[in-house]
């Protein structure tokens, strides 16, 4: 494949490196390089940033707000954002239900929700996991009767991330029961989180953390205009938006950041030690996983080649989410041998050793979940089984 950048592209490059030099703030960049977590408001004024800088939806339709980057520039863009540091954007909103609305919703829906999104003045979460319907997502007992103007919900949604903040919810609901597949009768719903009925309980993760939470639907009310595309849809809109999760999940950048940092560690003496990289067994190890993620960017390329040229994520999408998954894991691991004992789950403050070595476990027992969400990766084997290989 050819890589090699025109004027104009090495030219935007430059302007997307002074801007993250330039206009990316002290405050956030100190709580992302420490590896803690970005609070909710600064998270959110970020996001504003790049709204303000018309770069907050690069992979939008350009009528809608898009950038109207090329596949190259997308690409120098999304280099940049990792190698800075830089916050992610919260998914669930731009990256996910957004594709949805502008591909599959009303005029009205469009107008009503794509602004907000655009501009991170509403937060979402998803609801799509539920208690015995997770990777079996078809299994769904979540319902919603259509009651005169409106559908009744009842049900629970469970792994919720980040729902304590949320606005909205984007929902697959049972809207009907009498189906041949159970892929059938699956709707997509959109449900404001002020909505009497609707109660959040919180999940407290391994790291200590409120992350994800549990989300109860008592005969919650929701307006039908609040039912994206058609009635026993949802199956068809939703695996369109997990497929675009599925195509995020790869972190091809972010883990190449992630990788270049821990070989710069390896190279320096911590209390007079020799440093790691003489240790052959573990550059070994951290060579092999950089050899996997250049083939990682190279299949990302095309992937975002073929988005560009207006084809949606296809199977393609399964192997970014193995791979790139897989990758995140196996850095964890690595970060864990580098620290050593000072990777233990110590609660300390401050924290045991001499910088962020205690966070290295939190983050490997919380990234366990990395190749579980957005359809877990036996089932992404599957799809590939099925959708590539012809079995």
């Amino acid at each position: 494949m050819h890589v090699t950048f025109s004027a104009k592209e090495l030219e935007f490059q430059e302007e997307v490196r002074t801007f993250f030099r330039d206009e990316y703030p002290d405050d956030i960049r100190e709580i992302m390089d420490s590896g803690d977590e970005l609070p909710p408001e600064m998270q959110i004024r970020w996001q504003k940033i790049l709204y303000r800088r018309g770069w907050a939806a690069t992979n939008w339709p350009v009528e809608y707000g898009g950038t109207g980057w090329s596949p190259v520039e997308k690409y120098i863009y999304a280099r940049e954002e990792a190698h800075a540091n830089a916050p992610l954007f919260i998914p669930f909103g731009m990256t996910m239900v957004a594709p949805v609305i502008y591909t599959y919703g009303s005029e009205e829906q469009k107008q009503r929700f794509l602004p907000d999104i655009l501009a991170s003045n509403v937060w979402w979460c998803q609801g799509y996991s539920e208690p015995g319907a997770g990777s079996d997502l078809a299994s769904l007992k979540t319902r919603a009767d259509l009651v005169g103007d409106h559908y009744v919900v009842n049900g629970t949604k469970t792994w919720t991330t980040l729902g304590q903040h949320a606005d909205w919810i984007f929902c697959l609901v049972r809207t009907s029961s009498d189906v041949a597949r159970r892929q059938e009768g699956i709707s997509f719903l959109l449900i404001d989180m002020q909505t009497p009925g609707i109660s959040v309980k919180p999940i407290i993760l391994l790291d200590g953390k409120h992350e994800v939470n549990e989300i109860h639907f008592d005969n919650v009310e929701v307006p039908a205009n609040n039912l994206v595309g058609e009635e026993g849809k949802g199956w068809t809109y939703g695996k369109v938006l997990l497929q675009h999760e599925r195509t995020n999940s790869a972190n091809t950048f972010r883990s190449q950041y992630r990788a270049k940092r821990l070989r710069i560690q390896a190279s320096k003496s911590v209390r007079g030690a020799p440093p790691l990289e003489s240790d052959g067994n573990f550059m070994r190890k951290l060579a092999a996983v950089e050899v996997e993620l250049k083939g990682l960017e190279y299949t990302e390329l095309r992937t975002l080649a073929a988005v560009a040229s207006g084809k949606a994520p296809g199977p393609e999408s399964s192997f970014l989410k193995i791979k790139g998954t897989e990758i995140v894991q196996a850095i964890d691991a690595l970060y864990m041998e580098a620290a050593g004992y000072y990777s233990l789950p110590y609660r300390a403050d401050p924290a045991v050793g001499e910088g962020s070595e205690s966070l290295s476990s939190l983050h490997y027992f919380n990234h366990r979940k990395v190749t579980i969400f957005a359809g877990s990766n036996e089932i992404q084997k599957n799809i590939i089984a099925k959708h590539v290989l012809g079995l």
